[in-house]
């Protein structure tokens, strides 16, 4: 999806609410377009804000006990369906609608993942690593614990950051919206880059500066680990 297809598709999409409510009633009630578990003693609703808390609201004599559980508030865009994906996506990691994940990536723990955002097949994306809106990411990467890779649904003209294939990016490394970084390149740790990086280049600082070109040294340092990509691993 371009940048005005996502900007459509947020724009038009409905607003939901969805909640849980945990309920001792008095008598059974009925939750249209909500999924309804348990009996009077502990009924469990699974639906919207707006086809709950009314019915609450104009029972309140039946309702004993409540407890209601909110999971995002007006979201226009839901989390993704992770079943789609043959990659590995641990716990707590947020995957929005629109996202394209490789054979064998990797999502740890805490990740963020943006609506339009593609991550190549066997590219790590570790945790707390935020990865923006559009952002395009290559094959046989690691994008760095605490990372941020930039962002870009408006305005609909700016270019998204793409990395190509086999790039270490550092961790909490910040590379900013437009920026292209080239094959085999390194992006040292807590760097935060804000022009181009050439294919092979190694670069450092604050903002990054080109160090070197990857040496042989700097491959064996970087290099993927195959086994924490493999589904089939017991």
């Amino acid at each position: 999806m371009d940048a005005e297809q996502i900007i459509q598709y947020i724009a038009n999409s409905k607003r939901k609410t969805p909640i849980k409510a945990y309920l001792r009633l008095s008598k059974s009630l009925i939750f249209e377009n909500c999924t309804t578990f348990g009996n009077n003693n502990l009924t469990v609703v699974f639906g919207d804000k707006k086809d709950i808390l009314p019915v609450l609201e104009q029972n309140s004599d039946v309702v004993l006990e409540k407890h209601i559980e909110v999971e995002c508030l007006n979201s226009a865009l839901p989390l993704a369906d992770l079943t789609q994906y043959n990659a590995r996506i641990e716990p707590f990691s947020v995957i929005r609608e629109k996202v394209s994940i490789g054979i064998n990536a990797v999502i740890m723990m805490g990740a963020v993942v943006n609506i339009g955002a593609k991550i190549g097949a066997k590219t790590m994306i570790d945790m707390n690593a935020v990865i923006g809106g559009r952002a395009e990411i290559g094959q046989n990467c690691h994008i760095g614990a605490g990372a941020v890779v930039a962002g870009v649904i408006e305005p609909s003209s700016a270019r998204p950051v793409a990395i190509g294939d086999f790039v270490t990016v550092g961790a909490n490394a910040v590379i900013l919206e437009g920026i292209k970084i080239g094959d085999n390149a390194v992006v040292a740790a807590g760097a935060v880059v804000i022009e181009d990086v050439p294919a092979g280049a190694v670069v450092a600082g604050v903002p990054a500066k080109f160090i070197k070109y990857a040496d042989e040294k700097t491959r064996q340092k970087t290099k993927i680990t195959e086994s924490l990509r493999n589904l089939e691993a017991q």
